[in-house]
């Protein structure tokens, strides 16, 4: 820590030039941009297309995206840690304060040791996908550990916001699936769309929150893409978790809220043609993907299996091309299509623990945020993903990326010793006048 007359920055905290005494740095934030944070945030979304551009549009294969995404990502990498050198930087060991960070630790630890039983056809592959995980929560760690909370979360929100909108932009220009939905089926598919476009919403929420910029356009833009993609449980999830954002604002008037209802309920009407085309499809030639059918029966295989090795799963990657294809689609589930069942299946009960401990703990660090917009917003968040868990999963990660969860776990640790510290001063002061 800097001398008392000293004013120094760091990325839990600032030193008071006046008290010479560490204040958290929530209140310092100026709009500035850190370029690097942007672009990690701008890659953590574009990636999702860049097996789509190296297929479809270079004709090359999917291999040249992949590795695309991890050089860059290692390059962005190797960037953080230069720029975290020096003594100036706040030391490690404040991010196993956040018990969230020490549960994520936890989880990487116990998946990169399950490659050790996994069935997984190709293990070169799976640790592959496991480094890019594990570097995505090393880069924002880093990224913490060299510059303020804040401007490093608001940056990395503001670049993935502007790639959820090229990506956006993108789903509506390509050809749509044979069921009118947005998206290329086998390299950028319809809930990854709808996805990429709820939390890009979200992020925007976040930073209109803290009156960081105007989003108004972009949210109606990525609204308009999530509801044209048809993603079912994404667009449940979205807009129940909007819901409760909307009516459980005091801030704002009953008319107000009746006036959006109406606009959500009038944009739905306007597309009411394909949605309704769609689910005439869904319901009579869906394939063995789409239809609940399907599902449960993926649902069953994973619970199934599980329970054979209950109590540390079958690994990491251990579904994809491992298990049978499901009905006469011959469909390959790439995960089990529920949160909950795909982390017993990989990592049995262990997996249920972890999962428990990460949404918790994480869930407790928001709770003890005050009563404002960024705490309703962060609670819809994980609305969102727990409505969204009863019908998705991720193979690898979780559906609240370990990435975002690192990050929200120390932006709430900020916005709480903030609080804290404001609170303390008016004490101060009061007592110093004698109140």
């Amino acid at each position: 820590m800097s001398a008392p007359r000293m004013l120094a920055l760091s990325p839990t905290g600032a030193v008071s030039e006046r008290h010479g005494a560490a204040l958290p740095s929530e209140a310092i934030n100026d709009g500035r941009l850190s370029l690097l944070a942007a672009s990690v945030g701008f890659l953590f979304a574009f990636r999702a297309v860049l097996v789509l551009i190296s297929a479809r549009w270079l004709n090359a294969g999917t291999e040249p995206g992949v590795i695309s995404g991890v050089l860059v990502e290692m390059t962005l990498l190797l960037m953080a840690a230069m720029q975290a050198y020096g003594a100036n930087v706040q030391p490690l060991r404040w991010a196993l304060r956040l018990s969230s960070v020490r549960w994520v630790m936890a989880f990487l630890t116990f998946s990169c040791a399950s490659l050790i039983w996994s069935a997984t056809v190709s293990p070169a592959a799976s640790a592959l996908y496991w480094s890019v995980m594990a570097a995505d929560v090393a880069i924002v760690i880093v990224l913490l550990r060299a510059g303020m909370a804040v401007e490093i979360a608001y940056s990395m929100m503001k670049g993935f916001i502007v790639a959820s909108a090229i990506l956006a932009a993108i789903a509506w220009i390509i050809p749509v699936e044979s069921d009118q939905r947005l998206g290329d089926l086998d390299y950028f598919n319809t809930n990854q769309i709808g996805n990429i476009c709820a939390m890009g919403v979200f992020m925007a929420q976040l930073l209109a929150a803290r009156k960081d910029g105007r989003w108004r356009v972009t949210q109606v833009f990525l609204m308009v893409t999530l509801l044209r993609s048809l993603s079912k449980s994404t667009l449940v999830a979205f807009l129940v978790s909007q819901g409760v954002i909307l009516f459980r604002n005091k801030s704002t008037s009953l008319g107000k809220k009746a006036w959006l209802t109406f606009v959500v309920v009038a944009v739905m009407l306007a597309f009411s043609g394909i949605i309704t085309a769609y689910f005439n499809t869904y319901t009579t030639t869906g394939n063995q993907a789409e239809t609940l059918t399907g599902r449960t029966a993926v649902w069953i295989y994973c619970l199934t299996e599980g329970i054979e090795k209950p109590w540390f799963g079958n690994g990491i990657d251990s579904l994809w091309k491992v298990a049978p294809p499901f009905g006469p689609d011959l469909f390959e589930a790439r995960h089990a299509e529920n949160e909950l069942l795909q982390q017993f299946f990989t990592y049995g009960l262990a997996g249920i623990v972890m999962l428990a401990g990460i949404y918790g703990s994480l869930y407790r660090s928001i709770r003890s945020l005050p009563r404002t917009a960024t705490r309703a917003v962060l609670c819809a968040l994980l609305l969102y993903i727990l409505i969204r868990g009863f019908a998705e999963a991720e193979p690898f990660d979780l559906l609240l990326p370990l990435w975002s969860i690192t990050l929200i776990s120390a932006y709430a640790g900020l916005l709480t010793r903030a609080d804290s510290t404001r609170a303390s001063a008016g004490i101060a002061q009061c007592q110093e006048a004698g109140i």
